[in-house]
Parts: structure tokens; sequence; C-alpha cells
């Protein structure tokens, strides 16, 4: 598959963090392919492939309990926008690229979050630990490509409350074929 992502209006290589003397790997957010394969029609399985990326919110936090010179000290600068680098959200991002691979399957739960994005809930923790883990995500189409950009990603400590549940299929099958996407 070709990894050519020249056209694609995001930060396709995140550079690392860097605290204390020691550094953050954010490579597991770099853009990257993910093929999803609709087979519910065994005789005509159809193949749906995205561009992924990241965005800044999958681990940073806005922090106002900081004094000037932690924040300074945790400030991660991208090209449109700094915030602090936050260990916790940090720690969970590394699952993120295994999260977007399994959208389309039954097991993961995707939910409508408002203003054309959409969710996925309820993933385990390092300690194999079921959490509410909010990632946010839109899909669209960028030069013909079909795009999937996580815009955030959380842990929710007060819980995600009712959720409206859709299918990723339906979502990947009306952004291909032009039509609007599920509200």
């Amino acid at each position: 598959m070709n990894n050519n992502f020249n056209t694609v209006e995001e930060v396709k290589q995140w550079r690392n963090f860097r605290f204390n003397n020691q550094d953050y790997d954010l490579s597991h957010l770099n853009a990257h392919w993910a093929e999803y394969l609709d087979d519910k029609d065994k005789n005509n399985p159809i193949p749906y492939k995205f561009i992924v990326t990241y965005g800044l919110h999958c681990f940073t936090k806005e922090s106002n309990e900081l004094s000037s010179d932690e924040s300074q000290l945790l400030m991660y600068h991208a090209p449109n926008e700094s915030r602090q680098f936050s260990f916790e959200r940090y720690e969970f991002s590394k699952q993120l690229p295994s999260i977007i691979k399994s959208l389309s399957e039954k097991t993961t739960l995707v939910c409508h979050a408002g203003y054309r994005n959409f969710a996925t809930v309820k993933v385990l923790n390092s300690n194999d630990i079921e959490v509410d883990y909010f990632v946010v995500f839109r899909v669209f189409k960028e030069t013909k490509k079909l795009r999937l950009h996580t815009i955030s990603a959380y842990p929710k400590h007060e819980g995600i409350g009712k959720v409206r549940k859709v299918g990723f299929f339906i979502i990947a099958k009306n952004l291909l074929n032009n039509r609007k996407l599920p509200s």
C-alpha cells in the first residue's frame, strides 16, 4: 500500500516529547493506513482503506492546576496549537492504533459524539480492566481518499452516559458513496 501522505492536512509524523531527560515516543501516532473489510456478503466483500491521523489532544491536556513554570516545562508545540503534555493520555494513546483498527469489529462500540463526530468507548487499560475511554474521530474524504482523523482521546472518569450506537461499516459505506453520514 502506498504510504504517500503528502496531501494530508494534519501532522503526519509527531516528534517525541522530552521531559526530565526522558523521551516519550509518539511515533505510534504517526499517519498510517487502516483497512477494514466488510465481508457480510461473502461473495462480494467490500474493502475500505482510510488514511488515519491523530490530533494533539490525544496526548495533551489543558490544565489550570499547574504553575506557570510547570506548564511551560510540559508544553508540547504542534504546528497549530500548544498544550501541556499529559502522561495519562500519553499512556492511553499507545492503544489508539489498535483501537482504530478494531472499529469495524462487533466488540468495539462506535457511537455518536456530536458535531458529526463519532467515538468509541469501553476499552481495556494496561491491567486488562475495562475503562471508559472516549476516542473522538471524524471521517471525511480528502483528495478522493477516505480519511479518519482522531480529534481527541481521553479516559472519562465520570462515565460516558447514554450513547447511540452506529455501525462503522454504515459510516464507511455512506462516506464512500457520498451519502449523508449517520447523525
